[in-house]
């Protein structure tokens, strides 16, 4: 653009930290995002399983409103790690769901536009780029994920008294760790996609179906094999398995376990390599995002 009155003058407010610079991202992409009252309903709908279980455990400790409802205490659910478990079950089945609606268009649409070069001409770095649009994301499945989960434990030890609290930190890590690992894949993946597809719709669809293809095919292999190995070819399936890793609800089975039918019950993969695996898909992604965020793209 040609400059015909130099009249233009250097910035003489105050600058962003260069730490922070990565957060306008968020800053303007929610925006649009709570612009729909649509995903704002939802979204509130995903805080429903922290009402149900802060209202079991709140029963837990109080005589007067069991009495009043008429309900046993040996009738409620346990506070233990299964009951965490759950709680972080059904909000990553929450997170799945926002990150279909929010991460596709997040990438794509600057790339379907070139406007790489307008973020990248300024001192911005790539990482930033990369980091500032992943925590759309993150952010938000984190507001619905582990932090309402460690807000569970806490509430449950200020009832339960110290020493509860000090027996059971580890549900506290297992509930963290597990959102987060979960967290990390599904803003990896999303932003991924978004960049090679270029197109909100289809990649959405392709976000859909690679989170539901491998799960179908991963039980057809266990089913024709009898193995439970599988399963590393499902998201879902390695999720699930590094959960109950950390919460200690992973069964394994010894070799003389079997099935209502009389059949050998084939043991799960170790968590460890459910880790790996993850681990992959994540570097997997990093390298596909470097190579297609550039400012500028060469076309032979």
């Amino acid at each position: 653009m040609a400059v015909l009155e130099r009249s233009y003058k250097r910035f003489q407010g105050p600058l962003s930290p260069e730490w922070s610079r990565f957060l306008i991202l968020p800053r303007h992409a929610y925006r649009d995002v709570f612009r729909s009252k649509l995903f704002t309903t939802f979204f509130v709908v995903c805080f429903l399983p922290l009402l149900v279980e802060t209202i079991l455990i709140y029963l837990h400790h109080n005589t007067e409103a069991l009495g009043i409802l008429k309900v046993q205490v040996r009738n409620l659910l346990p506070i233990d790690a299964t009951f965490f478990e759950a709680f972080v079950d059904i909000q990553s089945g929450f997170a799945f769901l926002i990150t279909v609606l929010v991460g596709p268009p997040l990438v794509a649409r600057d790339l379907r536009n070139n406007a790489l070069p307008l973020y990248l001409c300024r001192p911005f770095s790539r990482t930033e780029y990369v980091v500032g649009k992943m925590s759309v994301v993150l952010i938000l499945l984190s507001a619905i994920t582990w932090v309402p989960g460690v807000l569970l434990f806490l509430f449950q030890s200020y009832l339960e008294g110290f020493s509860w609290f000090a027996d059971n930190v580890w549900l506290a890590s297992a509930i963290f760790l597990s959102s987060l690992m979960w967290i990390l894949v599904l803003s990896l993946l999303s932003q991924t996609i978004s960049a090679l597809v270029k197109w909100r719709v289809a990649a959405s669809a392709a976000l859909i179906g690679l989170y539901l293809i491998p799960s179908g095919f991963a039980e057809i292999v266990n089913e024709i094999f009898g193995t439970k190995w599988g399963h590393i070819l499902s998201i879902e399936a390695l999720r699930k398995n590094v959960t109950s890793g950390l919460f200690g609800t992973l069964v394994i089975a010894s070799g003389t376990d079997l099935d209502g039918h009389g059949r050998l019950i084939a043991n799960e993969p170790p968590s460890w390599v459910s880790w790996f695996v993850l681990f992959l898909i994540c570097a997997i992604c990093l390298a596909v995002l470097s190579r297609c965020v550039k400012a500028y793209e060469v076309v032979k």
